[in-house]
């Protein structure tokens, strides 16, 4: 299994592009236009949970060390400011603090990763991606999430959010699922116990274990990303095996 290892400049040159393309998308749809990948949320709510996302991580992010910081809930925005603008005051500040961050430094995170402010450039990054995706998607768009930035957020979902325990349902999935990015040539195997997983390396860990793949899924990265975010259906790619198990691997 290939891994595309994420850099700083490469998780900021995301967001200097998924950033502009989100605010173009905001900016031509009406305020109360439904997000249909967000049922329930208009472009203005949409707009509004990302610059709330992106001031809760500001709050703590550069502070170098790694205390859990206050319920991104509990966070007010200022109020009287049009959301795309205040949208835009957040991700400059945002990007602001990025670009004299140090992603070594000490910073507290939800998952069973290192606590280093890296975790926050990966995060921010997919969370743009997938919410630019959105924005996109309300004034009937939708760009594909760039392929390498979008194997590495399939990463993120097997890695961090499905250790962590943040399914979009709860279950009991067992098996091997193998999904396959087929334009970056990237494959990843996760083999889902009960409520648990665990990512495999197939170099070095299989050796006498049953390691065949109950299910597949066979797409561009971007689709495999979006169909683990709920945004797309796995019925929309290729999928051989136990449909059953995909159920296991989507993340909100």
């Amino acid at each position: 299994m290939s891994k595309l290892h994420g850099t700083k400049d490469f998780w900021i040159g995301a967001l200097r592009a998924d950033g502009p393309a989100f605010a173009s998308a905001v900016a031509e749809a009406p305020p109360e236009t439904p997000v249909l990948s967000c049922p329930g949320w208009t472009v203005t709510d949409l707009t509004l949970h990302l610059a709330s996302i992106y001031q809760w991580v500001r709050s703590f992010a550069g502070a170098g060390e790694p205390t859990r910081p206050g319920r991104r809930d509990e966070a007010e925005l200022p109020a009287g400011i049009p959301p795309l603008q205040l949208w835009q005051q957040e991700y400059d500040q945002l990007m602001t603090l990025f670009e004299s961050l140090d992603p070594e430094a000490p910073a507290w995170n939800w998952a069973p990763q290192p606590k280093k402010a890296a975790f926050w450039l990966r995060r921010m990054a997919h969370e743009t991606a997938v919410h630019r995706w959105d924005a996109q998607l309300a004034i009937a768009a939708g760009d594909p999430v760039e392929a390498k930035l979008a194997a590495d957020g399939v990463g993120e979902v097997l890695d961090t959010w499905l250790p962590a325990g943040r399914r979009a349902a709860t279950g009991q999935w067992h098996g091997v699922v193998q999904l396959v990015a087929a334009d970056v040539t990237q494959e990843w195997y996760l083999r889902l116990r009960g409520d648990g997983v665990a990512l495999l390396d197939t170099a070095t860990v299989f050796g006498h274990e049953d390691h065949h793949a109950r299910a597949q899924v066979t797409g561009t990265a971007s689709d495999l990303l979006l169909a683990l975010w709920g945004r797309v259906s796995f019925d929309t790619l290729g999928v051989a095996g136990d449909r059953a198990l995909l159920a296991g691997l989507r993340v909100g």
